[in-house]
C-alpha cells in the first residue's frame, strides 16, 4: 500500500493542500491517518476518493454536496462524466483512478468512446500522452507500483494495435518504407507502436521490428527492404553504449537511410549527416505530413 503525504495529494490530484484542509475540516471529507510522531498520511483509498471527488467539483457540482454522497454514488457519477466529457483534466484523472482500481471496464469506456468520437491519432494525442507525462510523474514519486504501471500500458497497448491491424494493407508505392525499432534494452514501445500508426494510416510501408533489437540485427531488414527511413526511440535509460556512440555507429552502419531520433534529451552534436532529431511527437507528426 503506497502513503501520501498532502503534497503528494496535491500534486496528483491538481487539488491544492490548503483546499485539501479546508474539506478536511469543513466538511470531513477525508480523515487522514497518523503515524505514531503525529505526522499525517494518506491511503491509496484516499487518493481515489479525493480523484473521485476533484471530478465531480471540476464539474459543477458543489463540495456540500458531494460530501453527502456515498462513494458508490460518487464513483457511478464520474463513470459517466467521464464517458461523456471531452476536458483533459475529467479525462486524465478518471485514467489514473482506472490504473489505480486496475479496472479495465472503466479504462475501456474511457478510451473507447475518444477513439469513436475523435479517432485513435487525437486520442492518443490529448488525451493518452499526457496520461502518459502523469503516469510518470507518479512512477518517479513512487505514488504507483509495476503492477498498475503494466496493467495500464498493455491495456493501452491493445488498443493501438488493433487500431493498425483494422488499416487496410494496401500503401502508396510513391511514399518510402521505414524502418521501426527500438535498440537492445529498450522495452517500452507504446510511443514507436502509435509511430506506426500514423506511418500506415499515411500510406508509408513500414518494417515494424519492435523493441530489444541489437545493431547488427538490423542489417538483414535493411538489406531485403532498403528503407528511406530507420525511426528509433532512446530513453534516458539507454544503457549499452554511450547515446553519442551508438548514434554514430547506426548513421555508420547504415549511410544510405535518414536516421530519425525520438526521446533524446539533448540534441545530438556529432557531424553525421543523415542523423534527424525529432524531439516531440508533434515534430515527429509534421515531419511525416511534409
Amino acid at each position: 500500500m503506497a502513503v501520501y503525504s498532502i503534497r503528494d495529494l496535491e500534486q496528483l490530484s491538481g487539488i491544492k493542500a490548503h483546499t485539501i484542509r479546508i474539506w478536511e475540516k469543513r466538511y470531513s471529507l477525508i480523515q487522514p491517518n497518523r503515524t505514531q510522531t503525529n505526522i499525517r498520511y494518506y491511503t491509496d483509498e484516499d487518493l481515489r476518493y479525493l480523484l473521485n471527488v476533484g471530478v465531480l467539483n471540476r464539474n459543477g457540482f458543489k463540495i456540500s454536496k458531494i460530501a453527502k454522497m456515498s462513494e458508490n454514488e460518487i464513483a457511478e457519477k464520474v463513470a459517466a462524466l467521464s464517458e461523456v466529457n471531452s476536458e483533459h483534466a475529467t479525462q486524465l484523472d478518471a485514467l489514473t483512478i482506472s490504473m489505480i482500481e486496475m479496472d479495465e471496464y472503466k479504462f475501456n469506456r474511457i478510451v473507447s468512446t475518444n477513439i469513436k468520437q475523435i479517432g485513435l491519432e487525437k486520442t492518443m494525442l490529448e488525451v493518452i500522452n499526457p496520461f502518459l507525462s502523469k503516469l510518470t510523474i507518479l512512477w518517479m514519486t513512487g505514488s504507483v507500483n509495476p503492477a498498475q504501471v503494466h496493467f495500464i500500458t498493455c491495456l493501452i497497448r491493445q488498443k493501438i494495435i488493433v487500431a493498425i491491424d483494422q488499416l487496410p494493407l494496401k500503401q502508396d508505392n510513391e511514399k518510402p518504407t521505414f524502418l521501426l525499432y527500438l535498440p537492445e534494452g529498450e522495452i517500452q514501445e507504446l510511443i514507436l507502436l502509435f509511430v506506426h500508426y500514423l506511418l500506415k494510416t499515411r500510406g508509408n510501408k513500414v518494417i515494424y521490428l519492435g523493441q530489444n533489437i541489437p545493431l547488427d540485427e538490423l542489417q538483414t531488414p535493411y538489406k531485403i527492404h532498403t528503407p528511406k527511413y530507420i525511426y528509433t526511440i532512446l530513453s534516458p535509460s539507454f544503457t549499452k553504449l554511450p547515446t553519442p556512440n551508438y548514434i554514430d555507429a547506426l548513421s555508420n552502419t547504415f549511410p544510405l537511410a535518414e536516421v530519425l531520433l525520438s526521446g533524446l534529451q539533448s540534441t545530438y552534436e556529432g557531424n553525421a549527416a543523415n542523423i534527424r532529431i525529432l524531439d516531440t511527437l508533434d515534430d515527429t507528426i509534421k515531419f511525416f505530413d511534409s
